[in-house]
């Protein structure tokens, strides 16, 4: 745990535990800190300082129920995520969010986080994938959304309120998924191009073609160079990620020839690329990434302007620019607004994320989400600043 933590930790095992832990904080006003493994402590808005309780989910970490012919699957919130996809694959399935931190991060901390990767332009986020959740509020009250059944949508907007709120709103205590069944095959593929553009115009033609990739990141010289993709300077990488069984991967695999430079990649390229924040956090103490969000049509002009290692989601419209400087991610920032583009710093050191601006922009709805946090939270003592010091 991040050492700005309080000293006061609370684990409970049950999520009557739980509620019961809230309903105490409110009652005596305490601010508090919730989380599970705490391993995206880095991530969105600092730990507050002024908290004086720790509430850790991590004893939550029992399946609840598993109906492998239905495709669905109950677990509690402090559940490792790693577990959780070991558990699927026994069963040929999977839930394919891809988040960073995957070794130690908890099954709430990815749906706090709303935390996705490279396959999110075929299977969506967290929001496409959980069908039901049960949270703890501060007043006390456990409240179960959503339910067990894939077509299920009764009471699930409120459940989907938590997802992405960084644990302001309440205590994600249980989540229920829809899970996918693992392809019988994959193939991965990178392809070199000269420029950005016609990296984008390959993209482009993939995105209209009958083949459609799982995955489609685009990463910029500096990045490719950076994972090995490239010894040179100026070559831009379209990684492709294909999923199916041996006659549409072949079919794959001579299309993608004929589009370019192909080379096929190694089995665990696409797990490097799901760690790419840990290890460039772990080797710059003041590196900072962020988050660009923009049209598919905005990827490639974004991304020439940034002369740091980057990596796009080209089929969703998701950049990651990765500064070892946090002070530079920030003085970036303006280049997003006047780009038509939406912006934030997601990762940065601690004494940084107290300094800087993190979310310039939070648009026309925050005023809703500020009325939504009084609604749950009144006095302001659950995870106060996490969502990028802005709630």
């Amino acid at each position: 745990m991040a050492e700005c933590i309080s000293e006061t930790v609370l684990e409970p095992t049950t999520a009557r535990e739980v509620s019961g832990v809230l309903k105490s904080a409110g009652a005596s006003k305490r601010r508090l800190v919730t989380g599970g493994n705490f391993s995206k402590k880095l991530m969105a808005g600092p730990i507050d300082p002024g908290a004086t309780l720790t509430l850790t989910t991590a004893r939550l970490n029992r399946v609840l129920k598993y109906e492998p012919r239905d495709l669905t699957i109950s677990v509690q919130a402090g559940m490792p995520f790693r577990m959780l996809a070991e558990l699927l694959a026994t069963n040929g399935q999977m839930i394919p969010l891809d988040p960073m931190y995957s070794e130690n991060c908890t099954v709430g901390g990815v749906i706090a986080a709303n935390t996705s990767g490279p396959r999110r332009r075929q299977y969506g986020t967290a929001r496409d994938c959980v069908i039901g959740m049960q949270f703890a509020m501060m007043n006390g009250r456990l409240v179960d959304t959503g339910g067990m059944v894939v077509k299920n949508v009764a009471g699930l907007d409120m459940g989907k309120l938590m997802i992405g709120s960084f644990g302001t709103l309440a205590v994600v205590t249980s989540v229920n998924f829809k899970v996918f069944p693992l392809p019988p095959g994959e193939r991965t593929f990178a392809i070199a191009f000269s420029n950005c553009a016609a990296a984008i115009q390959a993209r482009d033609k993939l995105i209209r073609g009958p083949l459609q990739p799982a995955a489609i990141d685009l990463l910029n010289p500096a990045m490719a160079v950076q994972e090995g993709l490239s010894d040179s300077p100026a070559i831009w990488t379209l990684a492709l990620r294909f999923g199916g069984n041996e006659a549409l991967l072949e079919r794959c695999e001579r299309e993608m020839v004929a589009l370019g430079d192909a080379r096929t990649g190694s089995a665990g390229f696409w797990q490097d690329i799901q760690n790419l924040t840990p290890r460039f956090l772990a080797k710059y103490r003041d590196g900072a990434v962020v988050r660009i969000s923009c049209t598919l049509d905005q990827v490639g002009a974004i991304m020439e302007t940034l002369g740091v290692p980057a990596i796009a989601r080209a089929g969703t419209g998701v950049i990651y620019a990765f500064f070892i400087r946090s002070a530079s991610a920030a003085a970036w920032l303006p280049q997003a607004a006047s780009a038509g583009a939406r912006a934030i710093i997601e990762f940065a050191p601690e004494a940084a994320r107290n300094q800087l601006d993190l979310w310039p922009a939070p648009g026309t709805d925050f005023a809703i989400m500020e009325k939504v946090k009084r609604m749950f939270d009144p006095d302001l003592l659950l995870n106060r600043g996490r969502l990028y010091r802005r709630l």
